[in-house]
């Protein structure tokens, strides 16, 4: 069980000057797992959702330790997805195989979807301290009702409120775009990057900026092979 723990640490990372960051185990593999689940998505692998699994399993246990729960309740939307991605890209059948091909959505269905998506980042961004309170007083009394005896963890004001909620409501909706083989998912995943290595860096947390900065690079080639793939016949 010492490898779940995040004071496990594998290496110290100096950066700048003076500071240092001390990476554990279940971070660097959860990492790891997550850029190959990216990687493998681009090339359109099923195998993609193995390491999918990996790394919201362990995330949600450094998110359990590091008391964010509702970052951890995200994850387990995130292992059914990949639960679900992995069914619907293994299946063989004629009909499955045509309805799973790589292509873009219909014009309509995008509106739809931007402007469902935008309502629920307006919404979740006006409340998202009150929600992500009871998200974490949820968790803790399940987790308690298990027998955990926690105590609930003082929730500081959200930093950025509307890239956080959009940076929430825009991964659910380009996970299940992903499941679905939509090229959109790719445009998502881009946007999703960039919010995400501008907020990380200014909270300080370099490290995870800097994987995104990878991520965003695999978002950018899988927008361009899914674009390449819808194109052909």
């Amino acid at each position: 069980m010492e490898f779940f723990d995040i004071n496990n640490i594998l290496v110290v990372i100096p950066y700048w000057k003076e500071g240092s960051y001390a990476l554990s185990w279940i971070e660097a593999v959860g990492a790891t797992a997550g850029l190959l689940c990216i990687w493998l998505a681009s090339l359109e692998k099923t195998i993609n959702y193995l390491f999918g699994l990996i790394n919201v399993t362990l995330f949600a246990v450094i998110f359990f330790q590091i008391q964010l729960y509702a970052n951890l309740l995200l994850q387990i939307f995130f292992f059914a997805a990949n639960i679900y991605g992995w069914y619907a890209w293994s299946r063989q059948n004629e009909k499955a195989e045509a309805e799973l091909k790589i292509r873009w959505m219909p014009l309509r269905q995008t509106a739809v979807i931007a402007a469902v998506s935008l309502a629920a980042i307006l919404l979740l961004a006006r409340f998202i301290d009150p929600v992500f309170t009871w998200l974490a007083q949820s968790m803790v009394s399940i987790l308690n009702a298990a027998g955990a005896d926690l105590a609930m963890p003082v929730l500081l004001p959200d930093a950025f409120p509307f890239w956080d909620a959009a940076m929430t409501v825009l991964s659910v909706v380009a996970m299940i775009l992903m499941t679905r083989k939509l090229v959109e998912n790719w445009l998502l995943w881009v946007v999703i990057n960039m919010i995400s290595i501008v907020i990380y860096a200014l909270q300080g947390v370099y490290a995870l900026s800097l994987e995104y900065i990878i991520l965003l690079g695999v978002a950018l080639n899988g927008s361009r092979m899914w674009i390449k793939a819808a194109k052909q016949p």
